[in-house]
């Protein structure tokens, strides 16, 4: 059984906190099992993008885990919001995280 998506993000975002990256929420989706998207701007007009990781991505595992992918990765900041507009359009109950780091650090567990 997975995390509620609000518990995640809720969580995530505190750990983005304490260790000084900045974040944001910029849109709440459904509670339970929103899809979750992570904008990372590296302030230097670039930024990446990920999104859910298909299963097919990451053995069967019955961790729990929510699996991220990367989605665009050193595009512009106007490519990552065009790709957040169609994700919208397709699933409306999604959510947005946004962080801001040169480093690009985003403390997100990766599909391999």
């Amino acid at each position: 059984m997975r995390l509620r998506s609000d518990f995640w993000v809720s969580a995530h975002l505190r750990r983005l906190d304490v260790a000084g990256i900045p974040a944001v929420l910029r849109r709440r989706g459904s509670a339970e099992a929103g899809a979750i998207f992570v904008k990372v701007d590296r302030l230097d007009g670039s930024a990446d993008l990920y999104g859910p990781a298909p299963q097919a991505l990451f053995e069967a595992e019955e961790s729990g885990d929510r699996r991220f992918a990367a989605i665009v990765t050193g595009g512009s900041p106007l490519d990552v919001e065009e790709r957040l507009a169609k994700e919208i359009r397709f699933d409306s109950d999604l959510w947005i995280v946004e962080i801001d780091d040169r480093q690009g650090r985003h403390f997100l567990d990766l599909a391999e």
